[in-house]
């Protein structure tokens, strides 16, 4: 499948210039054929087949080894959630917490990555945050924050700046501080390849409604082997323990503890068919052409006299922002949402508005957006 054909198959590009896939990615009719085709399955066939539960769950198989393979996991390292935000609050919830451990984040988080922390505050857990300068963090000063640290949670790719975080090399210095890294990727797996064991972190969460083009409820969790072992889930149900009528309930081995109860198979179905998708098209093709349509819409940016590019130059990621001196960012992109063109307003940096631009997108897109600059 080539950038076109994939164009040609996500129906809300006909009525829209969508440059936002780094909020939520439009998915390919492919995929909401396979969610459609997956509740039919579930609720007219397999109450007279297999069985509702038995149905459900090969779809839950099925999606962590689609999963695991797409990011160089195993499927016992992969627990199914709804959204990265779900994963990082199961192992915020289910670390074994004492009143003054610390967590430490970059100031660069999106608010998944900082709410949970705000809320362990109340418990007496203290926060510390490394600040950053236009998108990069000092990895001197992460090194300072992390010695007598519980956690150290960073992105690894920056929502606010597409800017990549050295996540390997900040893995090294917590380990070697004693402390366990959290990873938030959402914005990584659609746009570029992730190997989460490269990382070497504990804990790594994502989402596929996003540059996957999955639909939303479909999240993952890795979580590294052994690393299960520091964690108590705050929830439980049958889908957390090998045997749910035992008298001594254990909990199922490796990511899979996290998972609890009966949700539905449709949205997972559709995360299957929406990596599958990605990988028909290829992240060399994928990477190629977002660096190429960024580099357009930056060069447009530069030559504009309203407008400052916050993200680098050289290509990083298919996430560009650039601040709008006039008028102010909201209603920037509220102006361009009137005339079809969809990008979104960040709350920091000052005034900043954000383009994510994807493979499916064309160089008349980029010249559209560049025309209000």
């Amino acid at each position: 499948m080539n950038p076109t054909d994939l164009r040609a198959e996500i129906p809300a590009l006909d009525r829209t210039v969508y440059l936002n896939t780094g909020a939520a990615g439009p998915s390919p009719t492919r995929v909401v054929e396979a969610v459609e085709d997956c509740v039919e399955r579930h609720e007219y066939e397999s109450p007279a087949d297999e069985g509702m539960y038995p149905c459900a769950f090969d779809v839950f198989d099925r999606t962590r080894d689609v999963v695991a393979d797409h990011l160089g996991a195993s499927p016992a390292e992969i627990a199914l959630t709804q959204s990265t935000t779900d994963g990082i609050n199961r192992v915020a919830a289910a670390l074994d917490w004492e009143r003054g451990d610390t967590v430490v984040r970059t100031d660069l988080e999106h608010s998944s990555g900082i709410l949970p922390w705000k809320r362990l505050k109340r418990r007496g857990i203290e926060v510390e945050v490394v600040e950053s300068e236009a998108g990069r963090i000092d990895t001197d000063r992460m090194e300072s924050a992390v010695e007598g640290a519980e956690l150290v949670v960073l992105s690894s790719l920056t929502w606010s700046h597409g800017t990549l975080l050295p996540v390997k090399e900040v893995t090294e210095m917590a380990h070697d501080a004693g402390a366990l890294v959290l990873v938030d990727a959402v914005q990584c797996p659609g746009q570029m390849p992730v190997d989460v064991h490269d990382w070497s972190a504990d804990f790594v969460a994502g989402a596929g409604h996003k540059w996957l083009l999955g639909p939303f409820g479909a999240g993952f969790l890795y979580v590294d082997s052994g690393a299960e072992t520091h964690l108590d889930p705050a929830h439980i149900g049958y889908r957390s323990v090998e045997d749910p009528n035992a008298e001594e309930y254990a909990y199922e081995p490796g990511a899979h503890r996290l998972e609890v109860g009966t949700v539905s198979p449709a949205p997972y179905a559709g995360l299957c068919e929406a990596i599958e998708t990605i990988e028909e098209v290829g992240y060399e093709t994928i990477q190629n052409r977002i660096r190429d349509l960024t580099d357009r819409l930056k060069e447009g940016i530069e030559d504009a006299e309203t407008a400052r590019l916050l993200s680098p130059r050289e290509y990083e990621s298919g996430l560009v922002t650039f601040a709008i001196e006039d008028p102010d960012g909201e209603a920037f992109v509220e102006g361009l949402a009137d005339d079809g063109v969809r990008i979104r307003s960040l709350p920091f940096p000052e005034n900043a508005v954000r383009a994510s631009i994807h493979v499916f997108n064309s160089q008349s897109d980029v010249d559209e957006l560049v025309k209000y600059i």
